[in-house]
């Protein structure tokens, strides 16, 4: 299977993940400081910023784009419980 690593900017944390991982899991288990709401892609707490990588990452999907946009996000943002880790290297940091 396909591998990816992530760096959690604020932490100095780099993981190597399976492709398809989503960046709230990873958050999770490495004790980032992504806070999130529900989970489910609708309340954009889980709002980060890809500093590096985001050729890297899945396409958002339309609820994605939909709540990116109403949050006003920049081009740099996703959520964190969307975003799904492809290959490559990704750098992210909290908001």
């Amino acid at each position: 299977m396909p591998k990816a690593q992530v760096l959690f900017e604020d932490i100095g944390v780099a993981v190597t993940v399976p492709a398809g991982t989503r960046l709230i899991e990873v958050s999770e288990k490495v004790g980032a400081g992504i806070t999130y709401g529900c989970r489910e892609g609708e309340c954009g707490t889980c709002m980060m910023k890809i500093v590096k990588g985001m050729e890297n990452l899945a396409n958002p999907s339309l609820l994605e784009s939909k709540v990116l946009q109403e949050q006003m996000a920049g081009r740099q943002n996703r959520l964190a419980c969307q975003a799904q880790v492809l290959q490559g290297e990704v750098v992210v940091r909290p908001g």
